[in-house]
């Protein structure tokens, strides 16, 4: 089951993702070297509960030790363990946890969750802790998809440029050239955080109608957007700052103060402009334009947000769910996380200076094992 790091065979693996938008567990199987693309399989999800979720929220931006964090912990690795048991057919794991707090250049990173536990329960092999060996160089240890997205690239047969956007809490886009070989190679990659996405809305939501998200954009169609606001937020100093870099789901926990006196309608219209206009921002820094832009997560599903990123990025790019080239919008990250898992699993490049920032190529995971008998 372990002899990939020697032979580099195909694993079937499954990537478990639990992100920022807190609503639950995408777990998603792949068949790869963790170099190629061999296949697909199948997919599920488990959503946590109102309870489960509150745990979770309880827990952000706090790190191990302090209050809330143990319980944090055991609410995801219940939540993993429960739906991995239902993929009996992965002979490898690959568990990214769930974030609480990312500081580069600060106090690190903190994803809940522990992978042995998860080994234990299961009683095979897991590659998890992704971030922390990036962070200890010196990178930002965020974002880790991009290699896959350029694997991805290269299975879709691309040739030219493109971009994946991922619309989470937080959004991060990858921009990748399929035309070189390896991805931790230059101009194979270039990757970071946009800015926020879903996180702000999903909070305004919360917080005045008691509602979970913006079903399909729908209140913020309705809304007028705030040009001042968005014009305010664009200056702050995270978008004039040169990628790679990377945020934690409450870096502008301000935007929701700025539209405090606005109606519902048009608060949510100004932080889903701020969103797109985020990604417009980004897309100045890219080394080669794009005429792709694919998009992922559940950002993807809000129709105002996509209408939105379109009209900024202008006529020239095509703009559209990764559904458009046959992938699962909703699984991708999970996915990035199993092939990531191989490529810990052979010393292979997970991340690199044009991703993360980090000062050189670096492989970065734990792979726990179960115990043996005895």
């Amino acid at each position: 089951m372990l002899k990939a790091r020697a032979s580099g065979k195909v694993m079937r693996v499954a990537g478990a993702m639990s992100g920022t938008s807190l609503d639950g567990v995408d777990v998603a199987v792949i068949e790869t070297d963790g170099i190629g693309i061999a296949g697909f399989g199948r997919s599920g999800y488990r959503a946590y509960s109102d309870g489960e979720r509150a745990v979770l929220r309880a827990a952000l931006g706090r790190w191990p030790g302090e209050a809330g964090v143990a319980a944090a912990a055991e609410v995801v690795e219940n939540a993993h363990a429960e739906i991995l048991s239902e993929f009996p057919e992965a002979e490898l794991i690959g568990f990214h946890g769930q974030t609480l707090a990312h500081e580069p250049g600060g106090r690190g990173t903190h994803q809940a969750g522990d992978g042995q536990v998860l080994a234990e329960v299961l009683d095979r092999p897991v590659v998890w802790d992704f971030r922390s060996s990036d962070m200890r160089l010196g990178g930002q240890g965020a974002p880790l998809a991009p290699f896959f997205h350029h694997a991805l690239a290269r299975h879709l047969r691309l040739e030219a440029p493109v971009a994946v956007l991922n619309l989470g809490g937080v959004g991060n886009v990858s921009w990748v050239d399929p035309s070189v070989g390896r991805p931790e190679a230059d101009g194979a990659c270039l990757a970071f955080d946009t800015g926020p996405a879903n996180a702000p809305v999903n909070d305004l939501m919360r917080d005045r109608l008691g509602l979970d998200l913006d079903e399909g954009g729908a209140l913020a169609a309705s809304g007028r957007v705030a040009a001042a606001v968005v014009a305010r937020f664009l200056e702050l100093p995270y978008f004039f700052r040169m990628p790679p870099k990377s945020l934690d789901r409450n870096s502008f926990a301000e935007l929701n103060g700025w539209v405090a006196g606005l109606a519902d309608a048009d608060a949510a219209a100004t932080l889903t402009a701020c969103a797109a206009a985020a990604v417009a921002r980004a897309g100045e820094h890219f080394p080669a334009p794009v005429s792709r832009l694919l998009v992922t997560g559940g950002g993807r599903h809000n129709a105002t947000l996509m209408a939105m990123i379109a009209a900024r990025m202008g006529a020239g790019v095509t703009v559209g769910p990764v559904e458009a080239v046959g992938l699962d919008g909703d699984m991708l990250e999970a996915l990035a996380f199993g092939w990531l898992a191989v490529r810990v699993l052979r010393g292979l490049p997970t991340s690199c200076r044009s991703t993360t920032g980090v000062a050189a190529a670096v492989s970065g995971g734990t792979v726990s094992k179960a115990a043996g008998p005895g």
